[in-house]
Order: C-alpha cells, then structure tokens, then sequence
C-alpha cells in the first residue's frame, strides 16, 4: 500500500513539474511578444524608456525580494515534510516582505529626483510605474515562495502565465488601436504582478478542500525559528546566481542607457534578445533537468552515473547545434529578421549579432552544466564563478575600449564563454565530498529553491 502511494505522489510531482515546464516556457514567449509589439507600436526613445523602466524593475527585485520568496519556499517544504505547521513561516515571511517594501518606497520617494529625471528621463509616470512594479512584484514573490513550498507547480505556472498574458495584453492593446502610448505600455509592468496574484485563492482553496476531504492532516509539530539566518549558503549561492543572471542579461541595457541615451538602450535590448528567447524556452528544460540530475546522482543504480554524464553530453551538444543553426539563420539573414520582430527604427549590425548569438551558445551551455553542478552539491563554487563573470562584465563595459554596443556584445560574448569554460572545470573535477547542507536531494527544499530559481529567470 505504501508504495501505490508513493508512486501515486511520484506521478502527481511529475506531472506537475511538466506543467511547470510549460507555464514557463509560455510565459517567457509571452514577454518577448510583449517586448516585440512594444518595439513597433513605440519610437526609438519611448522604446527604450520602457526598456530601462522594465531592467530598473528586474534587477531591484532579485536584490530585494528574492531572498525572502527562496526562503519561504525552502521553510514551507521542509515544515511540511516533517509534518509542521507553516503558519509561523508565513507570518514572519510577511512581516519581512512588507518591511523591505517599506524600505523600498522609503528610498524611492528619497531618491524620486536622480530616479524620475536621471533614469527615466524626466517621465514622471514612468517613475510611479517603477515604484508601483517593485511594490506589486514583493507580493508576487511572496505568492511565489508559498506555491512552489507547497508544490503547487501548476498554481505557480498558472501565476507566471496570468503575469506574462497581462503584460502583453496592454501592448497588445496598444498594437490593435484600443490605447495608444507609452504609457499603456509601461503600464503592463505594474499591472502584470498584481493580476497574477488572481491564482493565490486557488492555492487556499485547494487546501481547504483538502482539510474537508476526509484524510487526518499530520499532526503540527511545533516548528524551528523561520529567519532570514536560516537557509545558510546554498540559498545565498542560489540567490548570487539569480543576480548574476540578471546583470548578463540587465546591466548592459542600463550602462549604455547612462552613457548613450534611452534609445540606445533599447537597441543593445534587442540585440540582446537573440540570448533571450532561446533562454527561455531552455530555462522550461532547465525546470525539469534539475531534478532530473539531482535523482541520476543520488542513485546507487548500475549505470545512473553514466547517465548522469550522458544526459549534460546531449544537452550540451544539442545547445552546440542549435547554436549554430542560430548562427546560420543570423549569418544570413540576422538585421532583416531583426527588424521582422522589431520594427524597422534600428539598424543592426550583423557582427554584433553574430557575437551575441556566439555568447548565447555559450550561456545555454553555462546554464546546464550550472544545473550539473548544483546536483553534485556545489552550489557556492558554482555562485562564485557566476559573480566574477558577471563583475568582470559589469567592469569591461565601463573600460572606454570599442564603441557602447560593441563592449556590451563582446562582454557578454566573453563572459559567457568564460563562465563556460569555469562550470565545466568544475564539473568535470568535483570535490570528492560536498558541503551536506549543498548537497540537493530528490524533492529536498533545496531542489525547490534551485528550481525556482530557474522559473524565475525565465518568466
């Protein structure tokens, strides 16, 4: 009987990781439709407006509001596991959520001058979408953090699908006639997070349906300290790969927009949105690949280990040839097809292309053998690696060689290749006897966070 339940759970966690799988990758096509339909319906300066608006907005909350929603998530899966009540977790998870928000519109309204007139280019509405987003997204993470403890990966994909379908809903409505603007536009951002939370009552109501359906909950234990202490270096490592994600992808747009104007930025955007798209229809696999590893490794089976190598061999060499099948496509057709998906206000350079799309190859790459090293339970040399490359990329776009876009195009090219190269040597040589708290088990919270993680991205 007991193994009928347990394979019974087993299929369930699969199923629901396959439909996490698909909420992201749908949601991740759904914000490059938005950002496609922004470039055409908008000129080149209110472009790359909502371009610098949307990069302010992503990288201020990886730094604030992703530690409490890895945090919560990791708390609530554990509590659950050993049959304690969660209720503590939310309640401090909360406290500390609505503090840093707090915190935040505190240094907003503090800073609203540099903001409002350095950033945003003087666009006092842009400023309150800003302000309103950050604020939306920490309720966001929060609903975040409770789904993905609890394991409800289909409530969570349906809460990044709500948010990604409601963002591109408003630049839709700009492209068909229904609104007009820039403003409609922007207005997606802050509107996006407050309407996924539209799935979070599912969520309750579900485990109410559960409390009535008969089976005797486990009996609550009383819990331990629910701290932001808690967690120790694989959240911390996990978190420091986020933010590293975010500054290959986030800070290129932002450096040029200070030295070269808005517009600028919005172009250096596009170009990076050759490594984007492919990003998330692979973060969808990276989802599921992740625990896919993490049961090879563990596994005393004849062969597991074997497999293991061989399932990083084929994703590597299917991201190898897929890679160079983008290149072709970019070699021969890259501007005009540029211009396809974004309107023909920027001319694109074909070698800045072709450089971007070499770096995409590389990152993919970086992002498998990431998941590799996580599952061998080495996630803090893994974030160390991350935070070179990304601050040795932040440190070569502010070195007056090449022109603006050309720094951001060979930075990125390089520091994805370089942070290749580094994940495989770590892959290849792991330590014989990983940290225990690193290592993620099958189901662990750690395998939740990391997953998480990968969702997050690429939504």
């Amino acid at each position: 009987m007991a193994r009928e339940v347990a394979a019974a759970e087993t299929r369930r966690f699969g199923r629901s990781a396959a439909m996490l799988s698909i909420g992201v990758g749908s949601a991740g096509l759904l914000t490059y439709v938005y950002f496609s339909l922004a470039s055409h319906n908008l000129d080149r300066t209110s472009y790359g407006e909502v371009v610098v608006l949307w990069s302010a907005v992503f990288v201020t909350i990886s730094v604030l509001f992703r530690p409490v929603e890895q945090l919560l998530s990791r708390t609530i899966a554990a509590r659950q596991a050993r049959g304690e009540s969660i209720g503590e977790a939310l309640r401090v998870g909360a406290t500390i959520q609505i503090g840093l928000a707090v915190a935040f519109a505190a240094a907003a309204l503090a800073l609203r001058g540099p903001l409002e007139d350095d950033l945003l280019s003087g666009d006092s509405t842009l400023y309150w979408i800003l302000v309103g987003a950050v604020l939306a997204f920490g309720a966001s993470f929060f609903a975040r953090g409770f789904l993905a403890g609890s394991r409800r990966f289909v409530l969570y994909g349906a809460l990044l699908l709500a948010e990604s379908t409601a963002r591109m809903s408003f630049a839709l409505a700009v492209a068909v006639g229904i609104a007009h603007g820039q403003t409609a536009v922007a207005l997606g951002i802050v509107a996006a997070p407050v309407l996924s939370l539209t799935v979070v009552p599912l969520a309750f109501a579900g485990r109410a349906v559960a409390k009535r359906s008969g089976v005797p909950p486990t009996p609550a234990k009383e819990g331990t300290q629910f701290t932001l202490a808690r967690g120790g270096g694989f959240a911390a490592a996990v978190l420091l790969i986020m933010v590293s994600e975010q500054s290959l992808l986030n800070a290129g747009p932002l450096i040029v927009r200070a030295s070269d104007g808005a517009a600028a930025a919005g172009f250096i955007f596009n170009v990076l949105m050759i490594a984007r798209a492919p990003l998330v229809l692979f973060q969808a696999v990276a989802t599921s690949l992740l625990p896919h590893l993490t049961r090879l490794r563990s596994s005393t089976a004849t062969g597991d280990a074997g497999a293991f190598r061989m399932s990083i061999r084929v994703t590597v060499a299917a991201i190898a040839g897929f890679a160079a099948a983008v290149g072709l496509v970019v070699a021969i057709a890259g501007p005009e097809l540029m211009q396809l998906a974004f309107g023909e206000k920027f001319t694109y350079d074909r070698a800045g292309l072709l450089i971007v799309t070499a770096g995409m190859g590389f990152y993919l790459a970086s992002g498998t053998l990431n998941q590799a090293t996580l599952a061998q339970g080495q996630a803090r040399s893994a974030a160390a690696r991350w935070v070179v490359c990304a601050g040795g990329f932040i440190v070569w776009n502010l070195i007056p060689v090449l022109d603006e876009f050309r720094r951001v195009e060979v930075g990125f090219a390089g520091a994805a290749a370089l942070l290749c190269a580094l994940l495989y040597l770590l892959y290849r040589h792991p330590p014989e006897v990983p940290r225990p708290e690193d290592v993620v088990a099958p189901g662990s919270p750690e395998e939740i966070e990391a997953r998480l993680a990968a969702a997050d991205e690429a939504s």
